[in-house]
């Protein structure tokens, strides 16, 4: 990990898989919350098309647009002096190929301003990897049962935190070719995606990049991104749920609008 005021930078996130130390990073979408991530002393910030279904009431990611993840990925630029920014590249870019997904490439480098642009179900388009690696863009490759894959199988977005790390010795070979395969076009990184303790520790071993992961994601891995919903349990979901946070945000924010509530209603003098 770098020090505290020093800059991550790709190098430094694939020198500390070489030195055995875990990479930690947050799914953000706000400028406070990066600040927050940023001083917390995270490595990177990845502004997720999660953002649809956790902040805006979609269904599901497919129905992010470009300019709406463009929005998200400049505040977290803003907000972002030291941690490296990747960004996501919302659905039907890549799928419409090569001359799309780099033309949105550029757009969330250049205007978003990200460090590194994360392509779900990279496994599926390794021509693309290759065309925006070739034009200089550095990519964060997703693989596995991505949230992207999930939906096109028919499994519920909500569900896919208990749908994956089902990855076992069966399936390891055929993820760690396709590690291989997207090391080998040029990614700087790869999201592996409900990887499990066999598979997930098979793809760590056998290629150089760092290995980092979130839904169905552990120790096995490089390194971990949590959104940060999920640590601040902030959402309705988290009123009562079993899922591991570090602060019950959405109980307090209750109260909280609760307490506002009463002393307007008791006709409390409020200050500020």
């Amino acid at each position: 990990m770098a020090s505290e005021d020093s800059p991550v930078t790709i190098p430094m996130l694939q020198q500390m898989k070489r030195d055995g130390k875990k990479s930690a990073g947050v799914v953000a979408w706000d400028y406070p919350t990066t600040r927050f991530a940023e001083m917390a002393g995270v490595d990177f910030v990845s502004i997720g098309d999660s953002v649809g279904a956790n902040l805006w009431g979609h269904s599901n990611p497919l129905q992010v647009s470009l300019d709406e993840i463009l929005t998200c990925c400049k505040a977290v630029r803003r907000g972002a002096t030291r941690v490296l920014v990747s960004c996501d590249m919302p659905y039907g870019y890549v799928q419409e190929g090569v001359d799309s997904a780099l033309k949105a490439g550029v757009r969330i480098m250049k205007e978003g301003g990200a460090d590194m642009i994360k392509l779900d179900a990279a496994a599926d388009f390794p021509e693309v990897v290759k065309a925006m690696t070739k034009a200089g863009m550095p990519i964060f490759a997703q693989f596995g049962l991505t949230p992207q894959t999930a939906i096109r199988f028919g499994i519920p977005y909500s569900s896919q935190n208990s749908a994956g790390a089902q990855a076992t010795a069966e399936a390891a070979k055929k993820l760690v070719d396709e590690a291989k395969m997207l090391e080998d076009a040029g990614a700087v990184a790869l999201d592996f995606t409900n990887s499990g303790p066999v598979a997930g520790q098979a793809v760590v071993e056998a290629v150089k990049i760092p290995v980092i992961g979130g839904f169905g994601g552990g120790p096995w891995l490089d390194g971990r991104v949590r959104l940060a919903q999920t640590v601040l349990g902030y959402g309705e979901k988290w009123l009562d749920t079993k899922t591991a946070t570090y602060f019950n945000t959405a109980q307090g924010t209750v109260d909280a609008f609760r307490a506002l509530v009463k002393d307007i209603r008791d006709g409390k003098q409020i200050l500020g």
